[in-house]
């Protein structure tokens, strides 16, 4: 089987690249290997992301779909703060906007109706193996179909869009995977009916914005509403708070939730569980050289930082929307000689998650002096990041980013080709890189607790710690 672009994940990204491909007349293979609708996390979209979906024309199934609109992100902890949904005008000017929380499965089931609607081929099956030229180009992959048998898909570029999974990186195609301390976090959510909400239609205390609530470092939890009376409800600890509470991730989830915030203990306390409570340990990584001959990765298919500030979903679809011009030269003969077709690309990602991991980093760092530059001397360039805007086509970094580095004592340099995709976040062990690469999942409470090894909660859960899950990106 042959084709042009070869879309490894029907997720949002995948979805929204296929689209975007059909736009240049462009009609990919999307590989999938699960039957939609399905659970999924990651329910909160920044405004950029927001505002790609409308120039994908997707506003009237938004609307039609009733998804709960998003104002901002409201911050509880020891201060408390709130940052808009807000867009550019053509003149730079921030102006009032908003965006959507959506309950993923819905979502990305349109989303792949869609792709498929606007001339996508979707078939059933797993990406098996990576298929490479004796030079080291990527040709395509095998996949495997349900029912066991195989076949070769031959691709001149392979879109990797396998999330958390991460294909590519797994396969080796890319350069290394690393893992940072962030790993040492272990997620744990749900969805819930019963959660208080605010009561506005609009603004701060619009009853569908997401909401932080803070501990202490590392300590936090999430309320994002996904319906009209469901909510994604989550908590992050470090993995060793778990572990020394020896519970069951649902236990410790249900005693947990009222210690971190007072006032999320005020709104969680009459809740019920509509859906198992999932578990997303060693969430931190970063892969190296994600961009290749005839291969690029998107969004959580190679880094995923911290899912505090819910940026996952905008990642894979602006990195899908800028890969494509990219995409569509290389199809046309550009860049076939050289060692790095999409070397721009790669950098220009790069650099945009670096943005965001040194503002999160120093959210974590110096919470306080955070929350005044919120509020006080950076609040329109934080007003950006939080919209999803952290591109360097976007006026990034911006003076608060810069400001955040020297606080971290940090610098980046992109001169370097071979140097600046190398981790330097506040918490990377570069002595860990390439350590896991897990071959199964394990998704939701029931499904750990029956696997019947026999081991003490605390040996389980060190264990479960040392696995991830292709559920994607938090919030």
């Amino acid at each position: 089987m042959k084709t042009d672009v070869l879309i490894i994940g029907g997720g949002p990204g995948g979805s929204a690249a296929a689209m975007l491909l059909a736009k240049e007349g462009i009609k990919p293979i999307i590989l999938e290997q699960e039957e939609f609708p399905r659970f999924h996390i990651g329910e909160s979209m920044t405004g950029e992301a927001g505002a790609l979906l409308r120039r994908l024309g997707l506003e009237k199934q938004m609307l039609e779909s009733e998804y709960p609109v998003k104002h901002g992100v409201r911050v509880f902890g020891t201060s408390s703060w709130f940052i808009p949904v807000a867009r550019r005008d053509e003149n730079w000017n921030l102006q009032s906007a908003s965006t959507w929380q959506v309950r993923r499965s819905d979502f990305d089931a349109m989303m792949l109706r869609e792709a498929q609607a606007r001339g996508a081929t979707v078939i059933r099956g797993t990406a098996a193996k990576a298929v490479l030229t004796d030079d080291g180009v990527l040709r395509g992959v095998v996949m495997r179909r349900p029912d066991g048998s195989t076949e070769e898909i031959e691709a001149q570029v392979v879109l990797d869009c396998s999330g958390m999974a991460t294909f590519l990186a797994n396969q080796k195609v890319t350069g290394p995977k690393y893992v940072g301390s962030y790993d040492k976090q272990i997620a744990f959510f749900a969805h819930v009916k019963g959660v208080i909400r605010d009561s506005e239609t609009s603004g701060e205390m619009a009853k569908d914005n997401t909401l932080i609530f803070y501990k202490k470092k590392f300590h936090w939890g999430w309320s994002i509403p996904v319906d009209h009376e469901v909510v994604s409800l989550g908590l992050v600890v470090p993995t060793a708070e778990f572990v020394a509470h020896k519970q069951t991730p649902n236990a410790f989830f249900l005693s947990y939730l009222p210690e971190i915030n007072p006032e999320l203990a005020r709104r969680v306390q009459d809740i019920e569980f509509v859906e198992s409570v999932h578990v997303i340990p060693n969430y931190s990584y970063q892969v190296r050289g994600f961009c290749g001959k005839g291969f690029i990765c998107i969004g959580d298919a190679h880094r995923f930082v911290d899912p505090i500030f819910s940026f996952g979903l905008s990642a894979a679809l602006r990195e899908a929307e800028f890969a494509i011009p990219h995409v569509v030269a290389y199809l046309s003969g550009e860049g076939r000689d050289e060692a790095n077709p999409f070397d721009a690309h790669q950098c220009f990602c790069e650099k945009a998650t670096d943005n965001l991991e040194d503002m999160i980093d120093l959210f974590w760092e110096q919470p306080f002096a955070f929350s005044v530059f919120v509020h006080h001397r950076y609040r329109a360039e934080l007003t950006d990041a939080f919209a999803g805007r952290v591109y360097e086509t976007e006026h990034q970094p911006s003076n608060a980013i810069l400001q955040f580095r020297k606080m971290l004592k940090r610098e980046r340099d992109y001169e370097h080709p071979d140097d600046y995709s190398i981790p330097i976040g506040s918490r990377y062990h570069p002595e860990r890189a390439a350590l896991w690469a897990p071959d199964s999942v394990v998704e939701t409470t029931e499904e750990w607790m029956d696997q019947g090894t026999g081991q003490k909660p605390e040996e389980e859960a060190n264990k479960f710690a040392a696995s991830t899950q292709a559920l994607g990106s938090v919030g």
